[in-house]
Formats: structure tokens, sequence, C-alpha cells
């Protein structure tokens, strides 16, 4: 069974930094697509940043350049390091993981994170 547990969020005021992580289980990691994504209270749910299998890396314009997304496939982990928080960053981070060849898509339970103004 496919896990995707999601760690790391909290509250911190604007400017600050959070460290993100999520830890994969019951998939091959090294061959999927990991990504975050967030969704704010009264919003859809919006891509932040993905990461290929090959380590390409993708950002939202909001976060390019504060946010960086990494993985470490040795210990079946994607993170994503936030700095320069803002409060319109404020929402319930999802973790997920696409393998489109074989048409799987997961996702985590979210984790919350709050930036006061």
């Amino acid at each position: 069974q496919v896990q995707l547990v999601e760690s790391g969020g909290g509250l911190v005021q604007a400017g600050g930094s959070l460290r993100l992580s999520c830890a994969a289980s019951g998939l091959i990691f090294s061959n999927f697509a990991m990504g975050w994504y967030r969704q704010a209270p009264g919003k859809q749910r919006e891509l932040v940043a993905t990461v290929t299998s090959a380590g390409s890396t993708h950002y939202a314009d909001s976060v390019m350049g504060r946010f960086t997304i990494s993985r470490d496939n040795a210990k079946n982990t994607v993170y994503l390091q936030m700095n320069s928080l803002k409060p319109d960053d404020t929402a319930v981070y999802y973790c997920n993981a696409v393998l489109a060849l074989i048409n799987r898509n997961y996702w985590g339970q979210g984790t919350q994170v709050t930036v006061s103004s």
C-alpha cells in the first residue's frame, strides 16, 4: 500500500522559513515524479513545485526564488524548503507522487502551514 506522509508544517512569522518533508513507502520512489501542492481556504488546489525522477524541477511563479524542492531517493523522501514566507503562503500543503506511464497518482494527507503577518 502506497503511503505519503508529510511533516514539518506549522506556524511561522512572515519572513521566516519552514522545511516540509514527505516520506514515501510502498512504491519505487525513484521512478516517480514528486510534487508539492497547496490549498488555501476557499481556493482550488494549486501546484507549488515538482521534481522529476531525473531531478528536473519546476516552480509556480509565486514561489520562484523562495522555495526549493529536492529529493533523496536513498531515503524515499521529497523536501520543500520554504524561505521568505508570506501570509499568502498559508495553506494545507500536499505531497504528490506521479508515474504517468502506469497511470499512478498518489496524495498525502496534507500538512498545515500558517504564516502570520
